[in-house]
């Protein structure tokens, strides 16, 4: 199931929590704070996908030295005991323990007895001795989806996501490059790989990155690969035969797909390959990382907290059930034509080793759109944010943009004048320029005239106070900062601010449509003005 889920009935609402994430009330018993020693309910699991809700399960944080034998679960209509066991930390309780082990990486503990969770809500209480000693009331379960108990309400998250702090790595170089300029550089760490490659993206229809990870392979490097299994408009035939060739070279290939999805999209675009990661804005196809077509930003480093990081990402996606072969994927689908990028673009920019102070790795959706919002706050002097397009006006991002802009910081907002979004683009710069001259805000936007120079933009990134550089797969908007796997590095240091400065300064300075609307329609007015009376000059002389 591909659509976000619904918020659910009866629910507070949090500002901070994006729209897949349903907030409900959580009741727990006034004990709890006076026996710090004893379990809590951490989670509840009361609507599995599978039939009939196999599966179902309580989550308990145990104390260490509890002798959780003498505990019991009710739900009111039935009761299940806990077997005397040695367990502690958190530990998933389910009268169905074979079947809820498929679900979970935690330790299962089956029940004794009934409990039947119901679907559309109820109280669940941890009992000792017949007296409560915690309890959690959801007024409605989202199918698929763990409530997890935060203090007085239940979060809903897909079974499964991960919930990631930021990882920062102290300073170091790392290599900066801009596509289409340098098509070679996302290639170098997968060429130079000998002990393991995983590559994650949203697509993959490049035979030149099929070439070097099926040459990695034969070097006896461990190879994968991760990808969305849905993604908008359909997979293309080119694409597919790409996959097939992986696979027939015995390259695992997964795809991201199914009921027990836990994003809406893997949109996420990095390598790892042995002690380096490359992390960009672009498809590994040939309009992206083949320098066929877009403006894309890119870093390789070998920051090794980023490196274990990002290692740490691919293993919990790739492992996970929502992802499937590509071999049985594929079995029975149609695939559409499609028609590969074949542009030339000169090089411009080339790639430079920068020194950073620090790199920060984000994810979405566990963490990124807080730690942007929170940097575009602490912005004092300029924004520069390039976007193929941005999304809600009212988006926590770009209701920072705005804060930022009417404290004084100069910001500069660059959109894709791509012909799918020109229109919706040229609007959304419009309604900027109009904001920021009705709140005398120092903002100002525009959609990019590309000059020749590449064919659109699909860069995601931003550069602030000419110090901090963002760069990743992250679209601003709400839907992919809340619902989608994104990757995205936050680069500290001027020499990184440097460079991907001159690259934005030279895309907003070759071009674009800036001027109000209204303002060209007044100048047109006057030119067309001057032009008669210049025609009436010229006829009475």
């Amino acid at each position: 199931m591909r659509s976000l889920a619904p918020l659910v009935c009866c629910v507070l609402v949090l500002a901070a929590i994006g729209p897949h994430i349903a907030v409900g009330q959580a009741s727990q018993a006034g004990t709890t704070a006076s026996r710090p020693a004893e379990p809590s309910i951490h989670a509840v699991y009361p609507d599995p996908v599978a039939g009939g809700d196999a599966g179902e399960f309580v989550v308990l944080d145990i104390p260490d030295g509890t002798d959780i034998g003498q505990y019991a679960i009710t739900d009111g209509d039935g009761t299940a005991g806990i077997p005397n066991t040695s367990a502690r930390g958190r530990v998933v309780l389910s009268t169905a323990p074979n079947r809820t082990r498929g679900l979970t990486d935690r330790p299962v503990v089956g029940l004794d007895g009934h409990l039947a969770l119901a679907n559309g809500g109820e109280r669940v209480r941890l009992q000792r001795a017949n007296q409560t000693v915690d309890a959690v009331r959801y007024t409605e379960a989202v199918e698929g989806e763990l409530g997890e108990v935060n203090g007085s309400v239940i979060r809903w998250r897909p079974l499964g996501a991960t919930d990631r702090p930021v990882v920062r790595a102290a300073g170091g170089e790392v290599q900066a490059f801009t596509l289409p300029d340098s098509p070679a550089a996302p290639m170098q760490p997968i060429r130079n790989a000998t002990e393991r490659v995983y590559l994650a993206g949203y697509t993959l229809s490049s035979a030149r990155v099929a070439d070097a990870l099926i040459a990695a392979q034969r070097r006896g490097a461990t190879v994968r690969v991760l990808l969305e299994g849905e993604p908008v408009g359909s997979r293309t035939a080119a694409e597919a035969r790409t996959l097939d060739r992986l696979t027939d070279a015995g390259v695992p290939v997964r795809v991201v797909t199914g009921p027990r999805t836990r994003y809406r999209y893997h949109h996420a675009k990095y390598a790892v390959a042995d002690g380096r990661a490359v992390v960009l804005t672009e498809n590994w196809k040939p309009a992206g990382t083949g320098g066929n077509s877009s403006r894309g930003w890119g870093v390789i480093t070998a920051q090794r907290r980023v490196v274990d990081g990002l290692n740490q990402t691919f293993r919990s996606d790739a492992g996970w059930q929502d992802s499937e072969r590509w071999g049985e994927y594929r079995q029975g689908r149609q695939f559409e034509q499609g028609e590969p990028a074949t542009g030339s673009y000169p090089s411009e920019f080339r790639t430079e080793s920068v020194a950073v102070q620090r790199t920060d790795l984000l994810v979405t959706p566990d963490n990124a759109q807080g730690k942007l919002v929170a940097t575009i706050d602490d912005a004092d002097d300029s924004i520069d944010v390039i976007q193929p397009t941005v999304g809600d006006w009212e988006s926590p991002l770009l209701r920072a943009l705005r804060r930022a802009a009417s404290r004084g910081v100069e910001v500069r907002l660059l959109l894709s004048d791509a012909w799918y979004v020109r229109e919706e683009n040229t609007q959304t710069a419009q309604r900027f320029r109009e904001w920021a001259d009705r709140n005398d805000a120092s903002l100002t936007a525009k959609v990019a005239d590309p000059a020749g120079r590449y064919e659109k933009i699909h860069a995601k990134g931003a550069v602030i106070d000419n110090k901090q550089v963002v760069v990743g797969s992250l679209n601003w908007n709400e839907a992919a900062a809340t619902s989608n796997r994104e990757v995205v590095l936050v680069l500290h240091g001027r020499d990184a601010a440097d460079y991907f400065g001159a690259v934005f300064d030279a895309d907003w300075g070759a071009g674009g449509f800036d001027t109000p609307i209204g303002a060209l329609v007044a100048l047109l007015g006057l030119i067309v003005v001057a032009g008669l009376a210049a025609r009436r000059v010229s006829f009475e002389a």
